[in-house]
């Protein structure tokens, strides 16, 4: 025990015993008894939601599929040599390393970036709104995008303008001749030839069928009979089919339409000597040079036109999804970033930039060093999210591709509660699961206990 003297009288005054042992007053001043009884109910839903189902899985997963015999590690080896579960783990490898470095490394770009211009807070109001969708409704939309026709899919819609632009389309592709037309299949593949050589003053005639009236191009007016061009090589390409019925073949009817945009090239030993485009009507015509040649339909006027990429066949599927997830969670990862962008010493970083450091080398040395904490945050979290992954690839994934975008989540429903049942594996792949998301889960304890120790 220690004293004190009081100023000038003398008198001590003796200091407060130290607490006794095992006697210790809580910060609050709480006794225990009312403070469990405080924590009790949270504490009985804990068990209930979490610790029950948790401790349930795992025993379940030790049985077999009717949940009346042990099978030990029987579900577990099932995990690793089931061909649809493997691609699962495989899937989720792939959405761990990709989704989250990618997301952050978007959210990073653009919260450095917003920050530059005037417009930056609606731009990021834009990037982050996503946020407020479901990722039901966000499936739902991202499988309207990645429709394979360009009519319907916005994505499609795009590569076939962009690949259109730069290469001309194919305007017949189902277009062909009958028996009695006066053509035939060429040497080319997929072309056709005149059965014989044309002569000038006589109009040649090019009838071909196989084209809906409906898929005809919209500027196709009626076909008109050539004249003859006296030295020169007329003739008409039309689509010898006339609507509601009626018509000859061979002979150029008032309802039958034009092949407008037709190629036709003259062809003499092989070689192509003159060419020449069909009219919106159908009429054409080719120099003196090609009296007495084959005229040849090339095969560009058949090719199917280019319908886009297949985004959810089985080798784009997953990517595809993945896209869909960063629309969603790129404005996640700018919003923390930027909240710690905004704390960051702006005094470094002017510093640099006077010692003569450009932006790029403050933006790696300086930056990126000072947010790393906030970096590391956007990273696990997401990792946790993706590991967890269900709903995107449930609905944008089409049953033709599904088990190519598995991942383990949907696997978890597919073995629990698809049509051949088995909740022994279900119960796996759950264990299996949370043991993913621990080491995770104790990586970013640890980095918070460090920074609290900081």
């Amino acid at each position: 025990m220690t004293s004190a003297t009081t100023g000038g009288t003398g008198t001590k005054v003796s200091a407060p015993p130290p607490p006794a042992k095992g006697k210790r007053k809580s910060v609050t001043g709480t006794r225990k008894g009312l403070a469990v009884a405080f924590l009790l109910p949270a504490l009985i839903l804990l068990g209930a939601l979490v610790v029950y189902p948790i401790g349930f899985s795992v025993y379940r997963s030790f049985f077999d599929q009717s949940g009346d015999n042990f099978a030990g590690f029987d579900n577990y080896v099932e995990i690793f040599t089931e061909d649809t579960i493997r691609t699962a783990i495989k899937n989720n490898l792939i959405w761990v390393v990709v989704a989250p470095t990618v997301a952050t490394a978007l959210g990073l770009i653009f919260a450095v970036l917003t920050e530059r211009v005037r417009w930056g807070t609606a731009f990021k109001l834009i990037v982050f709104m996503p946020m407020a969708i479901s990722m039901l409704a966000s499936g739902i939309i991202f499988r309207l995008v990645y429709e394979q026709a360009p009519e319907r899919g916005i994505a499609n819609a795009v590569a076939v303008g962009v690949h259109d632009t730069f290469s001309e389309s194919a305007g017949y592709p189902k277009a062909r001749p009958l028996p009695v037309h006066p053509l035939k299949a060429g040497d080319a593949k997929g072309s056709f030839v005149t059965k014989a050589p044309v002569s000038a003053g006589t109009p040649v005639l090019l009838p071909l069928v196989g084209v809906p009236p409906g898929k005809m191009p919209s500027d196709a007016v009626p076909a008109k009979a050539a004249e003859s061009g006296g030295d020169e090589i007329t003739g008409t390409a039309w689509l010898d089919f006339t609507k509601g019925g009626g018509g000859k073949p061979n002979v150029v009817d008032p309802k039958e339409l034009g092949l407008g945009g037709l190629k036709i090239e003259a062809v003499k030993d092989g070689k192509v000597v003159a060419s020449a485009t069909a009219a919106s009507d159908g009429t054409f015509t080719l120099p003196a040079s090609a009296d007495g040649a084959v005229l040849q339909l090339p095969e560009t006027n058949f090719r199917e036109p280019y319908n886009g990429v297949d985004w959810l066949g089985p080798s784009l599927v997953t990517p595809a999804i993945i896209g869909s997830y960063l629309w969603m969670w790129a404005g996640f990862a700018m919003v923390l970033i930027g909240a710690g962008l905004a704390s960051m010493p702006r005094e470094l970083l002017e510093a640099a930039r006077v010692d003569g450091a450009n932006e790029w080398n403050v933006f790696r040395r300086i930056t990126v060093p000072l947010l790393a904490p906030v970096l590391a945050v956007v990273m696990v979290t997401l990792m946790i999210n993706v590991l967890k992954i269900f709903d995107l690839v449930l609905i944008i994934a089409p049953g033709s591709s599904q088990d190519d975008a598995n991942v383990l989540a949907l696997q978890l429903y597919r073995s629990s509660f698809g049509t051949d049942a088995n909740v022994g594996v279900g119960s796996a792949i759950a264990v299996f699961l949370l043991l993913l998301v621990i080491p995770v889960m104790l990586f970013n304890i640890r980095r918070m206990q460090k920074e609290n120790r900081r």
